[in-house]
């Protein structure tokens, strides 16, 4: 049995002695044992020729409140089939300054606490935390299989402040992030596309998204048998931006001389926008309130409610049905926000036709945004991209079909 069970830590050597640096340093000075021959890091192969001999300090996982570090003999070995090359030690990856167990150590904070934490935890510059988190993101992230592609979602999220953005992809079918870049133009999501290859893009059946016309002719150019289905959220949401909150400014404008109405109608906006059943019965009542005391409320907030049941059509021929209701409705409904939003609408009429025939929209792929800007706010902000991607990459690696 080892007299020193310290030793049994760092394979192939023996403690020699060790040395108090300062109060939280610990300095452990290593031999090569006499019953362990070197080993060639190159075929693997033992051998007693050394070449020469170099002292390495590297450092270790911490022991108690000590922060170890150890001075290691590596050799130079001269190796029959490979010539002069270092020894192969398994705790000692290459020419790291950091072990494999102190390595693995700062994989597993990573995971858990930002890479400037980890860093000041471990007495470690953050370069060389994040660094290794790289690698390790490098490592783990899954390839995915580009031929069983066929559904896609996309969607966009702010990367920065100052209107800065990315674009996400991801497969319908697993929820697996496939590509992120920065940006939403044609440009930038071509590369997307051009990583997918020829074969891959002539397999998609349908890609959601919203109404983003740059993601749209992009879609088009390289999977122009693509059916795509534009998403009931970003819709809706664009119907509230452009025409309710245009008829409410409208509505409460004419009620400069009555101040308290004109108050009630500018505080409505949410009352307006959320779902009613999304209400309690007190906002309910004000609401029910409000649209039998304003006409032109009355008029949108019912076109709202009817414009989101084009994505419940049984079939795309109900489905068209129900636009052509929902556009003449809105053609007479004499105001002017609602019919240029109307027209403009029409021609993204087989986008929207489209979803009775694939169900599918970019809810998941916003639920995913929250947790990416969960992810953002634990670092502060990245200032690599391509680490930020991966970062991404590796919190949706998809579900297992």
């Amino acid at each position: 049995m080892n007299a020193n069970p310290l030793a049994l830590f760092w394979e192939g050597f023996t403690i020699e002695s060790y040395t108090q640096i300062d109060s939280q340093s610990l300095l452990i000075r290593l031999q090569p044992a006499a019953d362990c021959l070197p080993c060639c890091s190159g075929c693997s192969q033992h051998t007693l020729a050394v070449h020469d001999t170099s002292i390495r300090r590297v450092r270790e996982r911490d022991l108690f409140h000590y922060r170890v570090w150890l001075e290691v003999p590596v050799r130079r070995v001269r190796c029959v089939a490979c010539g002069p090359r270092l020894e192969q030690i398994r705790w000692l990856s290459g020419r790291q300054r950091l072990t494999v167990g102190m390595i693995h150590w700062v994989e597993s904070l990573v995971r858990l606490m930002p890479v400037q934490h980890v860093a000041q935890l471990l007495g470690l510059h953050w370069h060389t935390v994040k660094a290794i988190d790289h690698r390790r993101l490098t490592r783990e992230v899954i390839e995915p299989d580009r031929r069983r592609l066929r559904r896609l979602i996309m969607d966009e999220f702010a990367l920065f402040k100052g209107h800065r953005y990315a674009t996400v992809v991801i497969n319908a079918d697993t929820q697996q992030v496939l590509w992120v870049g920065e940006g939403r133009s044609r440009a930038a999501v071509r590369p997307f596309f051009e990583w997918l290859g020829p074969e891959a893009c002539a397999r998609i059946e349908a890609v959601a998204m919203d109404m983003n016309t740059a993601l749209d002719l992009e879609v088009q150019h390289h999977c122009p048998q693509a059916c795509v289905v534009y998403d009931l959220f970003h819709v809706v949401a664009k119907f509230g931006r452009e025409v309710i909150d245009r008829v409410r400014v409208d509505q409460a404008n004419q009620l400069r001389h009555d101040k308290s109405g004109r108050q009630v109608i500018k505080r409505s906006r949410w009352l307006l926008l959320r779902n009613k059943d999304n209400l309690r019965d007190e906002q309910a009542l004000k609401l029910d309130e409000l649209l039998q005391a304003n006409q032109p409320l009355m008029t949108v907030y019912v076109l709202k409610d009817q414009l989101k049941e084009l994505w419940y059509a049984p079939s795309e021929e109900d489905a068209r049905k129900r636009w052509k209701d929902w556009f003449r409705l809105a053609l007479s409904s004499g105001l002017p926000s609602v019919q240029q939003f109307a027209r403009r609408l029409k021609r993204y009429l087989n986008g929207i036709v489209a979803s009775a025939r694939y169900r599918m929209h970019t809810s998941v792929l916003e639920g995913m945004n929250n947790k990416i800007k969960v992810i953002k706010r634990m670092a502060y902000g990245y200032r690599d991209n391509d680490y930020f991607f991966l970062k991404i990459k590796a919190a949706f690696p998809g579900k297992v079909r």
